[in-house]
């Protein structure tokens, strides 16, 4: 899809970077795929959105056009860097609905997102994708604004498991997901598996 042309979604994009990668050895995000940062690749994915946001260390990545939002829980992994995005987002645009990523999912795309937003339901707080296994994926989801309270309630008590996030959830069968974006859900946690992935056999 050429720039430009890329549907316009009523999301708020935030993409997670700057965690350990203690499997990776190195930056995950700075890792390259075909001459792009795994930042650049995630970021690419949620174009479409109208605002996008950062969670990251203050100054340790840039990227045009979006806002950069700090992790008001270092060190608390996904779940910190979602209620920092959900906040963030509410003082943005209100309550609505965010796109939540990380760099270890360099292979979404815009058609994948477009997929989870015609998912959701009135009733809906979160979409998530199933895995080849049935998995419910709760990195590369959707979540309402209104889960906030929700997520400060986990991590204030000690809790850092992204899954526990989701309420009120829409799941997208694996099927779906591999016609519009076939490698979308492949994970890159290790080099290994970034090699997987640029030799074309990552599902």
């Amino acid at each position: 899809m050429t720039p430009g042309t890329t549907r316009r979604l009523d999301l708020v994009g935030a993409l997670t970077a700057g965690g350990r990668s203690s499997r990776f050895g190195t930056d995950k995000a700075l890792a390259r795929l075909e001459g792009r940062t795994l930042l650049e690749h995630v970021a690419a994915s949620l174009e479409g959105c109208p605002v996008r946001l950062l969670i990251a260390p203050p100054g340790r990545y840039a990227l045009r056009s979006w806002l950069p939002v700090s992790d008001t829980r270092p060190g608390e992994g996904p779940l910190g860097a979602l209620e920092a995005a959900l906040s963030a987002a509410e003082q943005h645009t209100g309550p609505g609905w965010v796109a939540f990523a990380g760099v270890d999912l360099p292979r979404l795309t815009p058609a994948y997102w477009a997929l989870l937003a015609g998912a959701r339901t009135p009733d809906a707080r979160s979409v998530l994708c199933l895995d080849a296994a049935g998995r419910a994926q709760p990195l590369g989801a959707l979540y309402h604004t209104s889960l906030r309270s929700h997520v400060t309630t986990l991590l204030d008590a000690g809790e850092g498991r992204l899954r526990l996030a989701a309420r009120d959830v829409v799941t997208v069968p694996h099927e779906a997901v591999t016609r519009v974006s076939p490698h979308a859900l492949h994970n890159v946690n290790t080099p290994a598996d970034l090699a997987t992935l640029e030799a074309g056999t990552g599902q």
